[in-house]
């Protein structure tokens, strides 16, 4: 897979703090090179505290990133196929009323 270059990642700010898990794209520092990780929104049931949490740490050895450490955010890649317009589903659905062709026959 290839990933877009992070001017099109989308900025932190509007990343879902709903728990659900994204992309996001790490800056170069001193720990290491820039590079990417699946992460959610959490707040710690100890000290309340809100972060992002990689979504492969460990319950007691969590690994969180600050606000600042993140360039941007992407939706996780998916294996749905894409939904036709409606436009495209209401040609393609039958009529389900024929039109009469004799009279109504009453």
């Amino acid at each position: 897979m290839t990933l877009p270059p992070i001017s099109s990642w989308a900025p932190m700010a509007t990343a879902p703090r709903d728990g659900s898990l994204v992309l996001v794209a790490l800056h170069a520092s001193e720990q290491g090179p820039a590079e990417i990780d699946a992460v959610r929104w959490m707040q710690s049931a100890r000290s309340g505290e809100e972060s992002w949490v990689a979504n492969d740490s460990a319950p007691y050895a969590r690994i969180s990133y600050a606000e600042g450490e993140l360039a941007g955010w992407l939706p996780l890649p998916t294996q749905m196929p894409e939904l036709r317009s409606d436009r495209l589903a209401r040609e393609a659905a039958p009529d389900p009323t024929p039109p009469e062709s004799d009279g109504s026959a009453i």
